[in-house]
């Protein structure tokens, strides 16, 4: 897809680095947190740097250097906002909230607002990311999956909590070794693709 408004243009840098940032300057805590755990995991991961991104459209100049889809990160709740969930899903792919809830077992879901996101995820809009539930270390949000996600991509590319840059990494990784490794676990569902548009 290109892109051809400068509404819709961000600055990317075309390099694309292997591990964390060799200057670390002007880098955020939770951002250099992230690359610290997945350092540590030794979990590979390769970067790119840009303009903050805000929306997963913004993104598909990011996927066309990692050949790789960034996935799309939904943070959703009840509403009673009582429970939340991080639903991962492939970046095309359109949510309707009624073919999830019925699959978990809940009332209709919605978006939660920006103070849950900082309060379980400690995370702003635009940076949600599977990388994120590193911070919700009291097992408030559930992991849910698309099927397309962890059957079809053998690398997925999201934010290190923050949207000025974009990792690549190994799936099965994420889910063999980060989501271990932080406490969480995840719930597979299969999303119907919709109507084409």
């Amino acid at each position: 897809m290109e892109l051809h408004s400068s509404q819709e243009e961000f600055y990317i840098n075309p390099v694309l680095y292997h591990g964390r940032p060799q200057d670390e300057a002007g880098r955020s805590e939770k951002e250099l947190r992230t690359y610290d755990l997945l350092d540590q995991l030794s979990i590979p991961y390769d970067r790119l740097d840009h303009e903050a991104l805000p929306t997963i459209a913004a993104c598909h100049q990011v996927d066309q250097i990692f050949q790789t889809p960034v996935c799309k990160n939904l943070f959703l709740t009840n509403a009673q906002k009582t429970k939340f969930y991080l639903l991962l899903i492939p970046g095309e792919k359109k949510f309707k909230t009624k073919d999830l809830s019925r699959q978990i077992g809940s009332a209709l879901l919605s978006f939660a607002g920006p103070e849950y996101l900082a309060q379980y995820l400690d995370l702003t809009p635009g940076s949600v990311s599977i990388l994120g539930l590193m911070n919700d270390r009291e097992n408030q949000v559930q992991l849910l999956i698309d099927r397309q996600v962890v059957e079809g991509h053998p690398l997925i590319g999201c934010h290190p909590c923050i949207n000025t840059s974009s990792l690549r990494l190994p799936t099965d990784l994420i889910l063999n070794r980060f989501l271990p490794a932080i406490h969480h676990d995840y719930i597979l569902v299969d999303l119907p693709d919709g109507e084409p548009s």
